[in-house]
C-alpha cells in the first residue's frame, strides 16, 4: 500500500486528487494539508511515501515546507512531488534543486497522476515528459557558479555518457537505446551514479548534468 499526502490551499483540487487517488486499490491517501506549515506537520506526522505539494499557499509556502522536508533526515522516505502550473516554473526550479522527486502540472491526465504516484513511490524521480526539457533548461539557468567538471572525476566514461542523457531529461528506456544497452542496464548505470555522486534521486543527477557543464542550458540535442 502507498501512503499519499495532499498538499493544495485550493479544496477542489484536493478533493480531485483525493477521489482520483482513493480510486486505485493500492493507494491511500493519508492527509491534506492546507498550507506549507500544515504540509510540514502532516508529513511529520503521517510520513507519507508521496506527498503532492503545492507552490502557492499561505504560511509557508510549498518551496518553504519541501526544503524543510527534504532536510530532515527523519522524513528520508518522504517524496515530494511538486504539482503547479507551468506560469510557476521558476519556483518550481527551485524546489527541484531543494531536493524534491520531481514535478506534475495540474491539468495532467489522470492516468500520468497515479503513475507519477508509483513511479516517486518506487524511489524514481519523475520529470514530466510535456515540460521536462523546457523546466531542466531554466533550472540551468539560474546557476550562478561555472561549470565543475571536477565533481565527475569518480566517474567511468560510461557513466558521464549516461549522465548526460539523464540531464537531457531521457528516461532508461531511451537511454538504452542510444547507447544500444538494455533498459535494466541503463538503470543499474544510473543507479551507481546516484551513489557516486551522493545523489537524492534523479533530479539531482539532472542538476549535476548542468552544473558540471555536460549538458548546455537551453540547448536540446536533435532540435
Amino acid at each position: 500500500m502507498i501512503r499519499v499526502a495532499i498538499a493544495d490551499d485550493q479544496q477542489l483540487i484536493r478533493a480531485g486528487f483525493r477521489s482520483l487517488l482513493e480510486a486505485e486499490p493500492e493507494l491511500l491517501v493519508v492527509g491534506e494539508a492546507a498550507t506549507g506549515r500544515e504540509a510540514l506537520a502532516l508529513a511529520r506526522r503521517e510520513k507519507p511515501d508521496v506527498l503532492l505539494m503545492d507552490i502557492r499557499m499561505p504560511d509557508g509556502d510549498g518551496l518553504w515546507a519541501t526544503e524543510r522536508i527534504v532536510s530532515d533526515a527523519a522524513l528520508d522516505g518522504v517524496h515530494v512531488v511538486v504539482v503547479t502550473t507551468f506560469e510557476l516554473d521558476e519556483y518550481v526550479a527551485q524546489a527541484i534543486r531543494a531536493g524534491a522527486s520531481g514535478f506534475l502540472v495540474k491539468d495532467t491526465e489522470p492516468v500520468e497522476l497515479i503513475r507519477a504516484v508509483h513511479v516517486v513511490a518506487a524511489g524514481d524521480a519523475l520529470l514530466s515528459p510535456s515540460v521536462t526539457r523546457t523546466l531542466l533548461s531554466r533550472v540551468a539557468s539560474g546557476l550562478s557558479a561555472p561549470p565543475d567538471a571536477s565533481r565527475l572525476a569518480a566517474l567511468t566514461e560510461r557513466e558521464r555518457e549516461v549522465l548526460a542523457l539523464v540531464g537531457q531529461g531521457l528516461t532508461n528506456e531511451e537511454i538504452g537505446g542510444r547507447l544500444f544497452l538494455s533498459p535494466l542496464t541503463a538503470k543499474t548505470h544510473v543507479s551507481r551514479i546516484m551513489t557516486k555522486l551522493a545523489a537524492r534521486d534523479r533530479v539531482q543527477l539532472v542538476i549535476v548534468a548542468y552544473e558540471t557543464g555536460l549538458v548546455t542550458p537551453g540547448v536540446v540535442p536533435g532540435e
